[in-house]
């Protein structure tokens, strides 16, 4: 096995809430500075910060990393780093958005009244105290690969159902109104930081959440101390990771980008670049069709030695 430290490509997934007056005078100089250190990945920009995950050279992370810490509240700019044998991103996008993680509550601000952060190395005793209630906040079929221990799933499509979920299941997580702690996480951290907020603002206080997300947790608990249970669906051309962030063992569906596991791709509803069992009922025969031809096309460059991009799938956060 290659040793992680060894593998040339460094990879950056990165946030920072902070307050950005006017993103498109962020964007142009962080756009370029990319360019010139021949950065790939993906960068959000918006009033209340930037988010997102690129990689390329070290000096290339380095130089984008540190022009990033130059932007106003960002000093202090949370990066966790992991290393690949191969560029995960096929382009680089540096974008503005309305929110650099879609939650869809506009009144949400994490720097006003976001939870409590735990270090990893606090996170085992605060999940295994029985007065916490854990959740996960990310989507169905990144906790279908793995989770911490008695974490609850809210079975969301998307981080912008969490809302409703918890508004609809908030009597049972209270205990009937009775003080209990509530603690979440997510990849990075960005989703549970939010999540947080948006709890504070409906009024619960004693919430907490996971600081760098299970990135960080993985990075840092040693295996045999870890809680965490499978792997870690990252959004990137790695699919998963493990502890110590080396490379896990899903695939990926480019139909619908979802983590593909080993029985996945022996079911006769799998079929390479253009189903798999999650997502066969969900395309039509044209879509399929679609995905086909960019699945030869895809072959086609592999055999002339080129990369074939293809059209862009639809992101799933």
């Amino acid at each position: 096995m290659t040793d992680s430290a060894e593998l040339p490509i460094e990879v950056a997934a990165l946030y920072c809430f902070t307050r950005f007056a006017d993103c498109e005078s962020v964007r142009a100089p962080l756009l370029s500075v990319c360019q010139s250190n021949a950065i790939r990945g993906t960068l959000l920009l918006a009033s209340e910060g930037i988010n997102g995950t690129i990689a390329g050279s070290d000096a290339g992370i380095e130089a984008v990393v540190a022009h990033i810490r130059t932007f106003p509240g960002c000093a202090g700019l949370d990066v966790k780093y992991s290393r690949a044998e191969t560029m995960p991103f096929h382009r680089l996008k540096v974008r503005i958005k309305r929110e650099i993680v879609t939650m869809g509550q506009p009144d949400i601000d994490p720097l006003v009244g976001a939870g409590h952060y735990v270090e990893p190395e606090a996170w085992n005793a605060l999940i295994e105290d029985p007065n916490t209630i854990v959740i996960d906040t990310r989507n169905d079929y990144e906790v279908a690969v793995g989770t911490f221990a008695n974490a609850i799933d809210p079975k969301t499509r998307s981080f912008s159902d969490f809302p409703a979920w918890f508004r609809a299941n908030r009597e049972a997580l209270t205990r009937n109104g009775a003080p209990s702690k509530i603690a979440m996480f997510c990849t990075g951290g960005i989703r549970c930081e939010k999540s947080t907020a948006f709890l504070k603002a409906e009024g619960l206080d004693d919430v907490y959440h996971l600081k760098g997300g299970i990135l960080k947790y993985l990075d840092t608990v040693p295996p045999e101390q870890s809680l965490w249970k499978g792997e870690c669906f990252v959004f990137d051309q790695r699919v998963t990771v493990k502890h110590g962030l080396e490379l896990g063992s899903y695939a990926l569906c480019h139909a619908c980008r979802r983590p593909l596991s080993e029985g996945d791709m022996v079911s006769p509803l799998y079929q390479e670049g253009v189903s798999c069992p999650a997502c066969h009922v969900e395309r039509t025969e044209r879509q399929r069709a679609a995905y086909a031809e960019r699945q030869r096309q895809t072959r086609l460059a592999e055999a002339r030695g080129e990369a074939h991009v293809g059209a862009v799938f639809p992101k799933r956060r």
